[in-house]
């Protein structure tokens, strides 16, 4: 505990359970066993913290009806460790200060409650800043951002969801697209609020950053790049060089058009400036040259 590690955890393509034990802020031996999670991404690695017992019990099985099953174990919260490099404590604090507004406006409804932490890092070369936290589990599907989100896709999401077959499944169909429909409409209005008062939008792009819940809510579970948004004719790039700004914004035009059926507006405060065909262009561009300049670093790697 406390000795510099031989790799830095932040330049690793993944982590297991035992990188995690060898971090100087982590006791060891613990309660819990640390897993990957599947939404692996460039800027921050991404664990589950699951009960021993319930990981035996996935490992081991358990009869129902004479069937054996293997529940897969819940996690209890997600650890996020930022691969972020900090040059000075208010840096980090300006990155933890981003956080705090954007769950302002999104909590507790719309974005999975994160309790955000820094601690002094033993590197292999120097002891240094690092941003993790604890963040709340969200169950549910991946609400694609820039897909089609009309009545049938979103039946298909309940269907995997699961329908308690107790119930008419027509009625159920029914109430729960109203739900989502009805909680998109405040989730929409709340960024939007946010983008107009705070010039802040967090990363709405990367595939897996919103979830659908079985109750038709939609939590923001990705608050990793939180981007300025500025309304002039540059294009901003973030630190990997990807235009989140103008991206995000237009993935929340399109969710408002899919789950709405608003269609985008060139007048309105918030979306004409990143709508203009001539910089949809300039951005499509900015994409591509991010996508060929980044190595991937697992298979299921986005870019938040």
């Amino acid at each position: 505990m406390g000795l510099p590690l031989p790799d830095d955890i932040r330049d690793k393509p993944y982590l297991d359970h035992n990188d995690i034990l060898q971090l100087n802020f982590i006791r060891n031996p613990g309660r819990y066993l640390f897993r990957r999670h599947y939404r692996a991404g460039l800027r921050s690695h991404l664990m589950e913290v699951l009960n021993p017992e319930d990981v035996e019990l996935e490992k081991r099985g358990v009869i129902v009806n004479g069937l054996r099953m293997f529940p897969r174990a819940i996690p209890l919260k997600m650890l996020r460790i930022l691969r972020r490099r900090f040059n000075s404590l208010s840096e980090a604090r300006e990155e933890l200060r981003r956080v705090k507004i954007v769950e302002s406006y999104l909590a507790p409804d719309h974005i999975a409650r994160p309790t955000e932490f820094l601690v002094h890092y033993a590197g292999p070369r120097k002891w240094e800043i690092l941003l993790a936290g604890l963040q709340e589990y969200v169950p549910g599907e991946v609400l694609e951002p820039w897909g089609d989100l009309g009545r049938d896709r979103l039946i298909s999401i309940l269907a995997r969801l699961g329908i308690d077959e107790d119930e008419d499944r027509t009625v159920i169909v029914a109430r729960w697209e109203d739900e989502v429909r009805k909680r998109a409409q405040d989730f929409i209005t709340r960024l939007k609020k946010m983008i107009v008062e705070t010039k802040l939008v967090p990363d709405l792009a990367g595939i897996g950053n919103l979830i659908l819940t079985r109750t038709g809510g939609i939590k923001l579970v990705d608050i990793n790049n939180i981007s300025e948004v500025s309304f002039d004719p540059v294009i901003r790039l973030d630190d990997k060089g990807y235009p989140v700004c103008d991206r995000s914004v237009m993935a929340l035009s399109h969710l408002e058009q899919e789950l709405l059926g608003i269609p985008p507006q060139m007048d309105d405060p918030v979306y004409g400036t990143f709508l203009d065909p001539e910089r949809i262009e300039k951005v499509k561009e900015a994409e591509k040259k991010f996508h060929l300049s980044m190595k991937p670093v697992t298979p299921y790697l986005n870019h938040s």
